[in-house]
């Protein structure tokens, strides 16, 4: 009797855990501003090291958080600031069986790093439209926004503020 206990134990800490990790991957990938894209992790053995995750963007930063992990916090981070595409290639060798075909890789310089990720050919637009541009409404910390001019008195009193109906 004690083996079926254990038994029951461990497949319900297994469906447990399964359903975290589903609960997990399912809020982040519903935030607005995410995307399917693989980091390629280990580069010590070519074309291996690849893991499958989804990026988001959060300001001036794109978040990857792996696909099949616990953690709440992202694993990676490049910062818009500081990251310079290098080259972009198609998959070759084991990373086709890696990566989708339609996939492209993306060398990045981060810094002194060097980071190689890679997305949909579709994808790849809307990242690099991030990279180049900040989001809409926002400001830039570098450049703060000028001050209006005072007006010269002869303008004070030829000019007349607008007032609505209401």
């Amino acid at each position: 009797m004690k083996i079926l206990e254990w038994i029951g134990i461990g497949v319900f800490i297994v469906l447990f855990a399964l359903t975290l990790l589903f609960l997990r991957r399912g809020v982040i990938a519903r935030s607005i501003g995410t995307i399917e894209m693989s980091w390629r992790l280990n580069t010590v053995v070519p074309g291996r090291g690849w893991s499958p995750g989804i990026g988001r963007f959060a300001g001036d930063d794109l978040r990857w958080y792996r696909m099949f992990s616990f953690s709440p916090r992202p694993r990676r981070t490049l910062s818009r600031r500081s990251v310079v595409v290098e080259s972009r290639r198609t998959p070759d060798g084991p990373e086709r069986l890696v990566l989708a075909p339609d996939w492209v890789v993306l060398r990045c310089i981060s810094g002194e790093a060097v980071v190689e990720i890679a997305m949909a050919e579709s994808t790849l637009t809307g990242f690099l439209s991030w990279l180049e541009a900040a989001p809409p409404g926002a400001v830039s910390s570098r450049f703060r926004p000028p001050r209006p001019l005072p007006a010269r008195p002869d303008e004070q009193r030829r000019s007349r503020p607008y007032r609505s109906a209401g």
